[in-house]
């Protein structure tokens, strides 16, 4: 008997240790990664009836605020420009979870972040309610522009300084209004949620920085990159034949160039008029190890360094893919095939040409201050990467705005402003209409912003072009981007 007992104890202590084991292992190492899970609404819970601090534009506009309201819930928060930020600030709800700023910036914005708690030492003995207050680096007036350039057109916009990799403005559409969301009504709330997630256009996710797509002939300025710093081409030399189809070794199907258009000539000529068939016959010369090495020194094929959660990766094949497969390494360097990008890739890329070819690390955070106006931290500008040469940055701002100038960014110019632009057509299927791209800076002699811009194309619009669809949407930003940074 005594065996027995002796027996039963050591298991029960075998499974107390266990436990034991088991509680510390969630309420310790796995703590962090349960409080942010979206299904977990206990924080939120909490959080929700707590004041919280203001999120700003960097021109001092409310985006996300808590007013006091006469009910159980003491506290609402609200965003009084609805739709306009809500990919940025995302939202916090009782019932349906938080995401985006609201989310990341939870401790900060109740003033449980350490710093902040630290600020408030001095408050022990004082009733103190002490928050933090976020500053975005958006610009409300670019960001408005942004939104009415764009208008009701299935795509994303994105600005940014590229000294600082500072985001002065990041819009897409279709998205939302966060305060339906953040509803008292919790009922309706969690119906607008509901119908949010059932809509196949998925309105939740920015297509900014959250979807990515086929970049088309804007990716022609990597392609163009990687012929210079490999020597594979100079901005004058090879010329290629004035042809309307050039067929890729292992097959006998050509590629063509938009409209069935003749062209060719040396590199500034090809890139101006966008020349498939030459960029084509330049990525089989060259091979694939520079243009994909060039590619991933941009940021393709690597997680994108951002402040906001849901970045998605750039995607192109590795080199050896290639090796049996020329056709596709055609049409890699032209933006089709397997290469896929977000604007907010696009917009680092001209960013890193307009800035002598480095590569600032993109943010939306500028500052955080406490309640009380004490700054807590503030976010300094980073190097991301240097992709390419100063010298090779020059020449390719060079022939970028000789696009702008007489080829197919035209539509880009405004008010005398040397600009430098590439636009993109992109066909995301067989059959399907082609999407439109730009990308592109200003001044061409002294850059200052950068932008990109991406339109989708449904059976209501057809096909889109960069030059026609995309180009005057980046101009309106460029424009007052410039205005605003003075």
């Amino acid at each position: 008997m005594n065996l027995r007992i002796r027996r039963v104890t050591a298991v029960l202590l075998g499974l107390y240790g266990l436990l034991f084991i088991q509680l510390n292992v969630v309420q310790l190492v796995k703590a962090d990664t349960y409080n942010a899970h979206p299904a977990n609404t206990r924080e939120i819970v909490r959080q929700f009836g707590e004041p919280r601090g203001t999120i700003r534009t960097a021109d001092g506009v409310v985006v996300a605020q808590t007013v006091d309201v006469d009910n159980n819930f003491e506290r609402l928060r609200e965003y009084p420009h609805a739709d306009l930020y809500a990919h940025v600030t995302g939202y916090i709800s009782l019932n349906q979870g938080a995401a985006g700023l609201e989310r990341q910036l939870a401790d900060v914005l109740t003033g449980d972040d350490a710093e902040i708690e630290l600020q408030g030492l001095s408050d022990l003995f004082v009733e103190s309610d002490r928050t933090g207050n976020v500053t975005l680096t958006i610009d409300h007036d670019v960001q408005r522009v942004a939104r009415a350039a764009l208008g009701e057109r299935e795509g994303a916009v994105v600005a940014i300084d590229v000294h600082t990799g500072a985001i002065l403005a990041m819009y897409s559409w279709p998205t939302f209004d966060p305060g339906l969301i953040s509803s008292h009504n919790l009922a309706q709330a969690a119906a607008d949620k509901a119908t949010l997630d059932a809509d196949p256009e998925n309105p939740l996710r920015s297509r900014a920085f959250q979807e990515r797509y086929p970049p088309g002939s804007t990716f022609k300025v990597v392609t163009a990159a990687a012929a210079l710093e490999s020597g594979a081409a100079t901005p004058t030399s090879p010329v290629f034949d004035f042809v309307a189809e050039f067929t890729p070794p292992q097959t006998d199907r050509p590629i063509g160039n938009f409209g069935g258009s003749t062209c060719g000539g040396d590199l500034t000529e090809m890139l101006r008029v966008s020349c498939n068939t030459g960029f084509a016959e330049l990525a089989i010369d060259m091979g694939a190890s520079p243009l994909i090495e060039t590619a991933e020194r941009f940021g393709f094929n690597n997680d994108i360094a951002f402040d906001l959660d849901g970045a998605v990766e750039s995607t192109i094949p590795n080199a050896g893919f290639y090796d049996d497969n020329q056709p596709l390494l055609a049409q890699s360097a032209i933006g089709q095939f397997e290469v896929a990008a977000s604007p907010l890739q696009m917009v680092l890329v001209a960013a890193a040409i307009a800035n002598d070819g480095v590569q600032m690390r993109p943010y939306v955070v500028a500052s955080v201050d406490d309640s009380d106006g004490k700054r807590i931290s503030t976010t300094e500008p980073e190097v991301g990467a240097t992709p390419i040469e100063f010298s090779t940055a020059r020449e390719l701002t060079t022939m970028m705005e000789v696009v702008a100038t007489t080829g197919t960014a035209r539509n880009l110019g405004f008010d005398g402003v040397p600009v430098a632009g590439k636009t993109g057509t992109a066909e995301r299927g067989p059959g399907e209409p082609t999407d439109a791209w730009l990308i592109g800076f200003a001044p061409a002699n002294a850059p200052r912003v950068a932008v990109a811009v991406l339109l989708q194309a449904d059976v209501s619009t057809g096909d889109l072009t960069g030059g026609q669809d995309a180009a005057p949407i980046a101009r309106e930003v460029l424009k007052i981007a410039l205005e605003q940074l003075g």
